[in-house]
């Protein structure tokens, strides 16, 4: 029997060895040099952050977690810079495991969040802890399936881990249509093309209602996406973290398309958002892409949703709708240093006139400056920036004005 790394119940003076290890794991070179790409879409098998435990090729248990603290402001009347608003909080906490069992082939992946900004409470009275449980079987390098609770193969910014981003928080096109996270069947498949080039084909059968869902109907969702890579692979999976730090010597790009149907769906955003008075046929198409070169990284994606008949009523006459519409986000980053990037985002909303007056579209335009420490593990963040709303809607507290964060990222 084998150990990669042995931990005692924290008691006495075992307590301190106990964080002796975390201390090392997250201060030392190889920690910095050698750090892996966070990836949503399969488990974290061979990296070096992190506690890990391993009894030969039986069993295999990484531990990870990471915390997200924010302080930020609001000005919502647009002609001045006076705070109207603080947002100062625990955005994440996260605690991830990965690892496997009986045979490496066999692998689990699983994601709890613990802060009350990170349970999805704005959409019901219970909190969502458990954000993803799946097990894969690996046929291969190129081919591997699973089964449980994970992320669709969406818009890319979605699929990034919230611990890449370049901006404390996704884009506003993001937040109206993203696709989120399901429960089914995924599969994964990577398929050499001529040279370098290789296309990744993704897909999800699932129920359409999203994560931990209690009541699913006799509808499902179909969500696949097709990743074209001409000039090879990314630097340690670059393409799923958002600024350069590799600084790629050649240039990389990837472009994808995304589609998904969510027949019969129960809540605004298919698997996000309210729950509707009526069931709902759902759209979506998305494009992105991703361009890295030199400390240089651009990206961007379009999504689009469409519903026939979007707004739903109930007996006492009161709506609910699905968001319908388009929206945008592309950034530009230039890392100024190993450890310093800045960076731009414009990004919009559009909503379809069957929603006017109920929703608004919105613009925005952020500047980031990102310093990193230990990569993307631990950083300092700061935005600043403007967001602009069109056709005032009767959302209460929405409107024009300056927005500022500030936000501290610590994990393993």
């Amino acid at each position: 029997m084998t150990q990669k790394r042995q931990v005692k119940t924290p008691n006495g003076t075992s307590r301190c060895l106990f964080f002796i290890p975390l201390f090392f794991l997250v201060l030392s070179k190889n920690t910095l040099i050698a750090q892996k790409v966070e990836s949503d879409e399969r488990a974290l098998i061979n990296v070096q952050e992190g506690l890990g435990f391993q009894k030969d090729s039986l069993f295999l248990l990484n531990l990870r977690f990471r915390i997200q603290n924010r302080a930020g402001y609001n000005n919502i009347r647009g002609d001045n810079f006076s705070v109207d608003m603080y947002d100062m909080k625990v955005r994440r906490l996260r605690l991830r495991l990965d690892g496997f069992v009986l045979n490496p082939k066999i692998q689990y992946y699983i994601q709890m969040a613990f802060s009350r900004s990170d349970m999805d409470l704005e959409s019901g009275n219970t909190a969502q802890t458990l954000r993803d449980a799946i097990v894969y079987y690996t046929f291969s390098d190129k081919f591997y399936v699973g089964f449980g609770q994970s992320k669709l193969p969406g818009n890319r910014q979605r699929v990034v881990s919230s611990g890449n981003l370049q901006f404390a928080d996704r884009s506003v096109a993001n937040a109206f249509f993203n696709i989120d996270r399901d429960f089914g069947f995924f599969g994964y498949y990577t398929q050499p093309l001529a040279g370098r080039s290789l296309a990744m084909l993704k897909g999800a059968v699932t129920t359409g209602q999203g994560r931990n869902s209690f009541n699913n109907n006799d509808g499902f969702a179909y969500t696949g996406r097709i990743e074209l890579l001409p000039f090879g692979k990314f630097t340690n999976n670059g393409d799923y973290s958002e600024g350069d730090q590799q600084f790629e010597p050649k240039p990389k790009l990837s472009l994808a398309a995304t589609v998904s149907r969510n027949h019969k769906a129960t809540r605004a955003g298919g698997q996000t958002g309210l729950v509707l008075y009526e069931e709902r046929n759902l759209n979506s198409l998305i494009l992105d892409g991703v361009f890295k070169y030199t400390g240089w990284a651009l990206s961007s994606e379009y999504m689009q949703r469409n519903a026939a008949n979007p707004i739903t009523q109930n007996a006492e006459g009161l709506t609910r709708h699905v968001f319908v519409g388009h929206g945008m986000n592309t950034q530009l980053s230039k890392m100024v240093s190993r450890k310093s990037e800045l960076a731009v985002r414009y990004a919009f909303t559009s909503a379809k006139e069957v929603l006017y007056p109920r929703e608004a579209d919105i613009d925005e335009l952020l500047f980031g400056y990102t310093r990193y420490l230990n990569g993307h593990r631990i950083k300092i963040q700061g935005n600043f920036g403007y967001r602009w709303i069109d056709r005032i809607s009767s959302i209460a507290g929405l409107s024009s004005g300056v927005t500022g964060t500030f936000q501290v990222e610590f994990g393993i």
